[in-house]
């Protein structure tokens, strides 16, 4: 496949898994050089599913009998406060399945909410293209970065030239891979291990994975830990996804190194290391 022609100064699209240096990039260029930063995980939250997760909030509200009273009255009301650096209401908001008593949600719920979370997905890269040209007319920036969330993975077929997600970025992007190494991959499911998540899944694999520890552990679906589950899950979707985004890089962009990445001081660091990565690819 062919990857778009770049020049310094042109859009970029950063990807990879959560930890390996994509928002702390993203940052670095909006403050220091007035880079436009688009948040596919923000924009997932604030826009796709921002009534889904205050219907969350309110359902939960609606339990406790005094925020029930005030509720009703409409003497308050709740909202989502998502930022770049705090996504907690939409991994709330997905939850995780298992056992209620221990905070899990039904599995068929848990399903629905992923696939409403990849359509989501799906929709916030799709605006892409709109949000360089609202940055640009709107905003005065001409440079852009796109800050994709660590699951695009899960929502593209890297192998497909007629992908409409891949294909509608890198008609505007340059597509970059941070890619980490098995130190990295390490790290990743020991910092998980410490402050386990909700996280989306490929619904395959999902339901693989699910199958796998209910056999495995032997437990009904009623009596799962739910973090006990996505600790175990989460070892192996670091696995699931690393091929993936090995085809993205391939067929659609480049790859750097994520401890290149980590030694980045400067945006000029930054986009030395990309201008490396096209001239390697060209």
């Amino acid at each position: 496949m062919t990857m778009k022609t770049y020049k310094r100064g042109d859009p970029l699209a950063v990807l990879g898994m959560s930890g390996v240096g994509k928002t702390r990039i993203a940052s670095m260029l909006r403050g220091d050089e007035r880079w436009f930063h688009y948040s596919v995980d923000y924009r997932i939250g604030t826009r796709y599913m921002d009534e889904a997760i205050e219907d969350n909030f309110k359902r939960e509200a609606m339990k406790a009998p005094l925020l029930r009273e005030l509720l009703l009255s409409d003497s308050i009301y709740i909202s989502s406060n998502i930022t770049f650096d705090n996504l907690e209401p939409l991994s709330t908001y997905l939850g995780k399945p298992g056992d209620p008593d221990k905070g899990g949600i039904p599995f068929d719920e848990y399903v629905r909410r992923q696939r409403e979370h990849r359509e989501a997905e799906i929709r916030a890269m799709l605006d892409t293209p709109r949000f360089i040209e609202k940055a640009r007319t709107i905003y005065g920036y001409d440079k852009f970065i796109c800050d994709t969330s660590g699951s695009i993975c899960e929502v593209v077929d890297p192998e497909d030239r007629s992908d409409p997600v891949l294909k509608a970025v890198s008609d505007c992007c340059l597509i970059i891979y941070i890619a980490g190494d098995e130190a990295h991959k390490d790290a990743l499911k020991a910092r998980f291990d410490r402050a386990p998540k909700p996280m989306y899944y490929n619904e395959d694999f999902l339901r693989q994975v699910w199958a796998d520890y209910l056999g495995e552990t032997g437990v009904s679906e009623s009596d799962v830990d739910p973090d006990a589950f996505i600790r175990w899950g989460f070892a192996r979707l670091i696995d699931w996804r690393a091929p993936r985004y090995e085809a993205i890089a391939k067929n659609w962009g480049v790859k750097i190194s994520a401890r290149d990445v980590e030694k980045v001081q400067s945006p000029e660091d930054f986009l030395n290391l990309v201008d490396k990565a096209v001239k390697a690819k060209s």
